[in-house]
């Protein structure tokens, strides 16, 4: 049995005949009197164990997006229930009105409905389902919780789609399809056209331009059917936050805008994500779903507190990526951790995949590195000259393996990486 407010006013009006009859006895009979009464409308309540509760399935969507949960509450007693309905979801699912005024007639069913706009990716779970009943008189009901089980799937918000269009544009010129019409350094071979001036000489087909006594050139198709492993760590460096995200968001931010832009020109990509051990794994998806099933891949992906297994995940790459491919170590570009478990794996990348890391930089190094005005800035200065020169070195001992360096902040890492994308497509190196 609940009491509600109603049941304490009631208790509180005994204070009258108290007044009017100053006596134990007048005390006792009111309180009696209260919980007689509270007793009999709890009793007079519909039971909220013969309320059915179902949910509607949820599904999925993308962070920081609205959707609603709906609850059907059927009644099966011979009484109306009236009372407060609370549906309860974890804090981060956003749940917005989660209690409700409940009227359910006998034999009869209502919708409720709750919004939630969650703001951090992965599943999102329901908690119990309260129901509370209450008798005619409002004084007193009856409670009871029930697990409806419910769970919302949260997307990645795929902030940097704002960069798609631009640089679908740029792909369009790659790909001669615009006005525009710069050809990519490609190996499938497109159409001739008439020379014009600053066209390379290499280009020139002697041949047809015996034929038709002018200079005509073959253009060049960039190749499609490339493939693309994105490699997502996920050990503990990809907890660190830079700005007001975290490396692995801004990694997985980069990953779908590549994937994206691979699904419009026509490449696979295929998805690695782990640490000591692979959390998950993307292959052999049309192009029409990568992007949709990259997110949904990538959306309960979580940091773990262990060193990355750079042995295990280049094992697992070696496995998916049977053919060249380019392959993308979406890594921090951290100097220890680099050279202690990733430098003695990449030799053996290297042999058949083209092989880039992109890393997520901190801006603090170059605001630290440029404020000097007090001897705290100057020692935070030199620590920040400090990291920076031996990411720097970092950067060199790779390249001199054959590997692309893209170090970006967070805002520009997605971009940066499709431009690098880009500039491979347009030179025929994938």
């Amino acid at each position: 049995m609940t009491l509600t407010g109603r049941a304490v006013v009631l208790a509180l009006l005994g204070v009258v005949p108290v007044l009017l009859r100053p006596e134990p006895l007048t005390a006792t009979l009111w309180l009696v009197l209260v919980v007689v009464v509270a007793g009999a409308d709890a009793l007079l309540a519909a039971s909220p164990r013969r309320l059915s509760i179902t949910r509607d399935r949820v599904g999925t969507i993308r962070a920081a997006t609205t959707t609603t949960s709906r609850l059907h509450v059927h009644n099966a007693s011979r009484r109306t229930a009236r009372g407060v309905l609370r549906d309860a979801w974890q804090p981060s699912a956003g749940a917005a009105g989660e209690r409700h005024r409940l009227t359910v007639a006998a034999g009869a069913t209502v919708v409720v409905e709750t919004g939630l706009t969650p703001v951090r990716r992965g599943d999102r779970h329901t908690d119990l389902v309260t129901v509370r009943t209450l008798g005619p008189l409002g004084t007193a009901g009856r409670q009871a919780s029930v697990d409806v089980p419910g769970t919302v799937r949260v997307l990645p918000p795929f902030h940097s789609r704002r960069h798609l269009p631009s640089r679908l544009a740029r792909l369009r010129q790659i790909d001669g399809r615009s006005a525009v019409r710069v050809r990519g350094q490609g190996t499938e071979f497109d159409s001739l056209r008439e020379y014009v001036e600053g066209d390379d000489v290499r280009s020139i087909d002697w041949r047809a331009s015996a034929r038709r006594s002018e200079l005509v050139v073959r253009t060049w198709r960039p190749e499609r059917d490339r493939r693309i492993t994105l490699v997502v760590d996920t050990s503990r460096l990809s907890a660190g936050r830079v700005d007001d995200t975290t490396r692995l968001d801004a990694a997985i931010e980069a990953s779908l805008l590549l994937t994206a832009l691979a699904a419009h020109a026509g490449d696979h990509v295929d998805l690695v994500a782990g640490d000591r051990v692979v959390r998950t794994q993307l292959a052999g998806v049309a192009r029409p779903e990568m992007l949709a099933a990259m997110s949904d891949a990538l959306a309960t992906v979580q940091p773990a507190i262990v060193e990355a297994d750079w042995q295990a995940l280049a094992a697992a790459v070696a496995r998916q990526a049977r053919r060249p491919s380019l392959v993308v170590l979406l890594t921090p570009l951290e100097p220890a951790a680099v050279a202690e478990s990733l430098l003695p794996v990449l030799p053996l990348l290297t042999q058949r995949q083209r092989v880039c890391i992109a890393s997520c930089a901190d801006p603090d190094l170059d605001r630290m590195a440029t404020a000097r005005r007090t001897a705290e800035q100057a020692y935070g200065a030199a620590a920040a000259e400090r990291t920076r020169t031996l990411r720097l070195q970092t950067a060199d001992a790779l390249a001199r393996l054959g590997v692309t360096v893209v170090d970006a902040p967070p805002e520009d890492l997605a971009p940066a990486l499709a431009d690098h994308y880009l500039t491979l497509k347009s030179r025929g190196l994938l």
